[in-house]
């Protein structure tokens, strides 16, 4: 009777089959403008229901938005949700059980019944607080599962700042060299108006086209460049290319105010109490100790609360009893030897992460102090180039000077705009290493921790 009363609430298999026609479909119908996208971006942005849909998305947004879609991000929920209810399954008690022992006696005398069945009650107990080290080993690895999804978000938006960024690069390398290349093409028809003066030999020439030649493959090597890049931003966002097809770019390469204030000390302290993938280090060590103190209370046997009831021929018989294993041949030495082991590999596992850290934050620093020196040289060099240019234009209107001079100060001066450029770049990257150094690009974890639930959308 008490097995009919609990079949009722035990759980019952549903079938979910994956069906891979869908989840494309769905995939190839995200876009920018979903409504439950804008909705989540005006929970969640900084403007709060300000937020309106923007001509030009700045980075803030499009990691917003990278968390709305980004697939890395629902496995890791996902493996949150298996830690969540292995934390239920580790404060499960163990049954009592029944059994039913029918019996029959063959030599009854006349006038008894030969039936003789008998009925078994037992009752485990856990010892040595067995249950409280499940429970808190369980609670550290769910611990961990959710640091983990900060950790797969920074990853997420480490990738996407990277991807904009090398979009952003392509597209002002292209209007550089366009610059560039115009100047050269003035100074090569210049070249040839002289050739055809006789003022100048034709192998004169030669460098001028071959500069040209060159700038206009830099500059088809950069469409190629730009298509990647878009490839990459859309792939970062967890969407299809042709949804940002049209996307504005908001990401200007003037460089945080305060980015050159912090010293590596300072960046070390701040990341080693605030990265999420060390506290998750130090919650997975936690769970190997707990780990270890469950193997060690496994020594200490589990005892059994046991009653027998038995109808014997017309007489009530009751027993009750203890009854426990006897840890004389096995004292589960094994076990604990492999909990000690796995705690030791733990705490390498932190250590190591620990050192790349450490590594990360050194080299960070390094780029961010080398690229502040190149740039102000390269600012430099740019203001002399400009003011060589200006002397010149002067003197050209005095008849001082030639076209060709002024082209070439003017292509000079375009050259170091672009070696400028490319510093600035590089500077980007390095507070890209700064950033992924300090891990601490949002506002709560309860920004990316929840699911979206996009199933259901409606565009």
């Amino acid at each position: 009777m008490l097995l009919l009363l609990a079949l009722p609430g035990c759980a019952r298999f549903q079938d979910r089959k994956l069906e891979p026609d869908k989840s494309l479909a769905s995939y190839e119908n995200r876009s920018l403008d979903n409504t439950r996208l804008q909705s989540f971006l005006a929970t969640n942005h900084p403007s709060g229901s300000n937020w309106s849909l923007p001509e030009k998305w700045d980075l803030d947004t499009l990691t917003l938005v990278s968390f709305f879609y980004h697939p890395s991000l629902d496995v890791a929920r996902a493996q949150w949700s298996t830690a969540k209810a292995a934390v239920r399954s580790a404060g499960g008690r163990p049954n009592p059980t029944i059994g039913l022992l029918p019996g029959y006696d063959f030599s009854a005398a006349n006038g008894l019944s030969p039936w003789i069945p008998e009925m078994t009650f037992d009752l485990p107990i856990e010892t040595a607080g067995k249950r409280g080290h499940r429970i808190h080993r369980a609670e550290q690895l769910s611990t961990a599962a959710r640091l983990n999804i900060l950790s797969t978000a920074w990853q997420v938006r480490s990738a996407l700042r990277t991807s904009v960024l090398n979009l952003i690069a392509a597209r002002l390398r292209e209007q550089a060299l366009e610059a560039q290349l115009q100047s050269e093409q003035i100074i090569l028809q210049l070249m040839e108006q002289r050739l055809q003066a006789g003022a100048v030999a034709p192998t004169e020439l030669f460098p001028a086209r071959v500069a040209v030649l060159r700038t206009r493959s830099d500059l088809i090597d950069l469409k190629r460049q730009q298509a990647e890049g878009q490839a990459g931003v859309a792939n970062a966002l967890g969407i299809p290319l042709k949804a940002i097809q049209s996307l504005q770019l908001d990401f200007p390469l003037e460089l945080p105010a305060n980015w050159s204030e912090l010293s590596s000390a300072e960046i070390r302290r701040t990341a080693l109490r605030s990265r999420a993938d060390l506290l998750a280090g130090l919650a997975d060590y936690e769970a190997s100790q707990a780990a270890l103190q469950l193997e060690i209370a496994k020594q200490y046997p589990d005892v059994h609360l046991g009653s027998t009831y038995q109808w014997d021929q017309g007489d009530n018989k009751w027993l009750a009893g203890v009854t426990f294993e006897l840890p004389v041949l096995n004292r589960n030495q094994g076990p604990i030897a492999e909990a000690e082991a796995r705690r030791t590999e733990a705490a390498a596992r932190f250590a190591a992460l620990q050192a790349k850290a450490i590594a990360e934050i050194d080299r960070a620093t390094a780029s961010r102090d080398a690229v502040l020196n190149q740039l102000k040289e390269a600012e430099e060099l740019v203001k002399a180039h400009r003011q060589q240019l200006s002397t010149l234009e002067a003197s050209l209107k005095e008849g001082a000077a030639d076209r060709v001079e002024v082209e070439t100060a003017a292509l000079e001066l375009r050259s170091s705009e672009l070696v400028l450029l490319e510093l600035k770049i590089k500077a980007q990257q390095a507070v890209g290493q700064l950033e992924d150094a300090l891990q601490r690009p949002f506002r709560s974890l309860s920004t990316v921790e929840n699911q979206p639930k996009r199933e259901k959308e409606s565009k």
